[in-house]
């Protein structure tokens, strides 16, 4: 395990909040992963986080989604985010990771869900992935049921509002830019982001430009190998990378802090300077 902190802008502010990415590889053992992921959030609150983001399928990870994953899915109260409220309050940490939801009863289709638990151990917002991978020789959709088209998923920690999105969420930035337009400061972003040709250049490029063009933090928290590609970072909202991972397991923790987004939101007004509104999709509930 690895603990990486980013060297910029650690001076204390009034209003700044400690974030953590972690790292790791999720399985097929539900169980195992809880206990793997505790032993990450445990080091990123002994760093200094009140903020720990988890991969997307922490709770089960395989490489292509089948039948396997339906008939492990869970539903929002079961086991696995029970053990992940336990985790938030054991180390009074808002905890974020990603799990295999059973939408109903006897679903034929899960849903790909972030859940956000709070140091008292109470959810205080739930994700269900809108884009789903049907890309690069993957369809996501056979197992996975698209999340509805809602309000963004926000909560706030002092005076730091988080919103998430999902893995291939990224490469829409008008769901990003939803996000930023209803107020975060800090885009969470669990994945895992399969690896391939060119995929690790996507994947930071885009990072980077989605908290350039929404003056927003990112972390982002990807699964290493041999399932995700790594290099989970976390970005600040002029695009200057503070903390990153190569493909090894690990927590990277820094600061957010709301005087150093002023002053780049001050310098690169593209939020109050934009000219058109996103809008939902016809027949978003």
């Amino acid at each position: 395990m690895q603990l990486r902190e980013g060297s910029a802008h650690q001076k204390l502010h009034p209003v700044t909040v400690g974030i953590a990415a972690v790292q790791f590889a999720p399985g097929t053992d539900p169980e195992t992963n809880l206990s793997t992921l505790r032993e990450h959030v445990r080091t990123a609150a002994a760093a200094g986080a009140r903020v720990v983001v988890a991969p997307e399928y922490s709770m089960f990870a395989v490489t292509r989604l089948d039948e396997r994953v339906v008939a492990i899915a869970q539903p929002l109260d079961g086991p696995f985010t029970t053990g992940l409220a336990a985790l938030a309050a054991e180390f009074g940490v808002f905890l974020v990771a990603g799990v295999v939801e059973l939408p109903a009863p006897g679903a034929s289709r899960i849903s790909n869900t972030l859940v956000a638990h709070g140091p008292d151990g109470e959810r205080v917002a739930v994700y269900r992935k809108v884009h789903l991978y049907d890309a690069f020789g993957h369809l996501e959709s056979d197992v996975v049921e698209a999340g509805p088209l809602v309000a963004p998923a926000t909560f706030a920690v002092d005076d730091v509002i988080f919103g998430m999105q999902t893995c291939f969420d990224l490469r829409f930035p008008e769901g990003c830019r939803r996000v930023a337009a209803a107020g975060a400061h800090v885009l969470l972003l669990p994945a895992q982001w399969i690896p391939g040709p060119a995929k690790v250049d996507q994947w930071t490029t885009l990072l980077r430009a989605r908290a350039i063009e929404n003056t927003v933090y990112v972390a982002a928290a990807d699964q290493c190998g041999p399932r995700g590609a790594g290099a989970s970072m976390i970005v600040d909202p002029a695009g200057t990378v503070l903390a990153e991972l190569g493909d090894e397991p690990g927590v990277l923790a820094t600061m957010v802090d709301l005087a150093h987004l002023a002053r780049v939101r001050t310098a690169n007004p593209s939020l109050s300077l934009r000219r058109f509104v996103i809008s939902e999709a016809p027949g978003a509930e």
